[in-house]
């Protein structure tokens, strides 16, 4: 993808080494973007050292952040700007789950106020702060990307016991179509990306068995989703904008979950 060689690209949720953050982190840097990694905990670093391992380590920047709190979200995208220059291309992918804080799925009436402001806070709220914070610079270079990593529950799908998280992703979509349309004019796209039952470390049992009734018979893959955010951060997706990309196997298009005789 020569659309993203030399763009700064800053990959959120990136902590996990078998994540979708991490793989599309991979991808970029790949393709010759310098890339920016970021995660809640100081694991992020670990992971930065590994995409050295791959080429220049002075194409590479990493730093934990609350991106929750807008005030660390600012001094990060000041120190990715001060370390690899301003920032074109931005992959919101953080969100769903934390180190640390464990979120189980309840039935919405069992939902708790502080349940509730935490779920949209980790998945919706960082994606606010952060396109926020890179916009004034993205609208100066009349130049930017911004990919959401939202989902198929919620646009699409739902799921007993995580109204919470399907509110987030749902509104995730709602507040891209609207930075599309203001963005347009400014050399700025903004789509998001809906994965599907994509195997990861934090995947249950569950999970990995839904993927397997999908029509291509197996979960997803971390990278398979980053590609397609590769695709949405390239110059060569100029006319791609307020758009969800489903990437799940063609599970939502079936009705029959089980395989048919």
């Amino acid at each position: 993808m020569p659309g993203v060689k030399d763009r700064v690209a800053l990959v959120t949720g990136a902590g996990s080494p078998d994540g979708i953050g991490f793989a599309t982190a991979r991808l970029l840097h790949e393709a010759g973007a310098r890339v920016a990694v970021t995660s809640t905990t100081e694991r992020i670093h670990e992971r930065c050292k590994e995409l050295a391992g791959e080429g220049s380590g002075d194409s590479l920047f990493a730093a934990p952040a609350d991106l929750t709190d807008p005030r660390q979200v600012a001094g990060l995208v000041e120190a990715v700007e001060r370390a690899l220059g301003g920032i074109d291309i931005l992959v919101n992918n953080a969100g769903m789950v934390q180190v640390g804080r464990d979120q189980p799925s309840r039935p919405f009436h069992e939902i708790t106020d502080e349940g509730w402001r935490y779920g949209l806070d980790i998945s919706l709220t960082s994606a606010f702060l952060v396109t926020r914070a890179v916009l004034p610079g993205m609208r100066a270079r009349r130049y930017g990307r911004i990919v959401q990593m939202s989902s198929v529950t919620g646009p699409v799908t739902g799921i007993p016991g995580s109204a919470v998280y399907a509110g987030a992703k749902a509104g995730m979509l709602g507040m891209t179509r609207s930075l599309a349309i203001e963005a347009g004019g400014h050399g700025i796209t903004a789509n998001c990306v809906g994965p599907g039952w994509i195997e990861t470390g934090s995947s249950s049992e569950a999970e990995i068995v839904a993927g397997r009734h999908t029509p291509v018979g197996r979960p997803g893959r971390p990278e398979e989703v980053g590609q397609v955010a590769l695709f949405l951060a390239g110059e060569e997706a100029s006319y791609v904008t307020g758009q969800l990309i489903v990437v799940d196997g063609g599970n939502t298009i079936q009705e029959y979950k089980v395989a048919l005789a």
